[in-house]
């Protein structure tokens, strides 16, 4: 359990160190459990006798590696454990097939919906002209009421008429690109790398400004090889993970990974 007592002030191990030490100890020995509110700034500075300037330090190195979910107005909590998903960084799955497999199916929140014309990048994703019209939705997806991503596709217009009606609030959209428009994707590429929390970013997953986030990029294709969607998704770094499984398969010089295309990276 926390042992306020436990910084020593004669160590060279920084205190913000210490601080968190502790504080990761307790959590992992129950003394609070996920979803639990810890004790705010001015506590921990008067039970541990420092600064507010080292608790902060700790509190940040914390929500950084996701052991705490830091919120803006309400407080400081134990972050649940982290929502992995192995396949939709390398199969063709989306997010909510990925997580209704795990029972956890998500519950969407439409921010747009509006039929554009494409820019220059979007047109080149999906093989359009330039200001040929896209279909654009931006969703932000909860899981057990907790915001965890934020994306937006962008579907040739031309190819699925039919999304205009259709309520997709609790489906998936590639189901829904199967069955209503006889789209079915064959391949795709994604790439992730990671990106800050902009003011609007920060305030849709309720986090500090500047908070790392995960970006992924695809482009899906049909089996004739022709693009379907390019969608941009933001995962929030302290409750989300990727699992790649890679398999050795037999080649002519000797082994190469199953899920390794070859190609590298591919976005411009």
């Amino acid at each position: 359990m926390a042992d306020f007592s436990r910084l020593d002030r004669t160590s060279g191990l920084p205190l913000y160190i210490q601080l968190k030490q502790n504080l990761i100890f307790a959590i992992e020995h129950g003394e609070w459990q996920p979803g639990e509110q810890l004790p705010g700034e001015p506590e921990l500075c008067r039970l541990y006798q420092v600064s507010r300037t080292v608790v902060r330090q700790a509190l940040k190195e914390m929500s950084y590696e996701g052991r705490i979910l830091r919120m803006k107005g309400k407080g400081t909590f134990v972050a649940e454990p982290r929502a992995s998903s192995r396949s939709l960084v390398h199969s063709l799955t989306g997010f909510f097939e990925d997580m209704e497999r795990r029972g956890q199916a998500p519950v969407d929140r439409f921010l747009e919906r509006e039929l554009i014309p494409a820019d220059t990048k979007i047109a080149s994703y999906l093989e359009l002209q330039e200001l040929d019209p896209v279909y654009k939705i931006t969703r932000l997806r909860f899981i057990s009421d907790e915001p965890m991503v934020l994306v937006t596709s962008y579907l040739p217009y031309e190819k699925c008429r039919k999304i205009v009606e259709e309520d997709l609030s609790n489906r998936s959209l590639y189901a829904f690109l199967r069955d209503c428009c006889g789209l079915t994707i064959a391949r795709g590429r994604r790439r992730i790398d990671v990106i800050v929390a902009d003011e609007v970013e920060a305030e849709y997953f309720q986090v500090q400004r500047g908070f790392p986030l995960l970006r992924m990029e695809s482009v899906s294709y049909s089996a004739a090889g022709e693009p379907i969607e390019y969608f941009n998704g933001l995962f929030r770094t302290d409750r989300a993970s990727f699992v790649v499984d890679l398999v050795n398969v037999p080649a002519d010089n000797g082994f190469v990974s199953e899920s390794d295309s070859g190609e590298g990276f591919w976005l411009p």
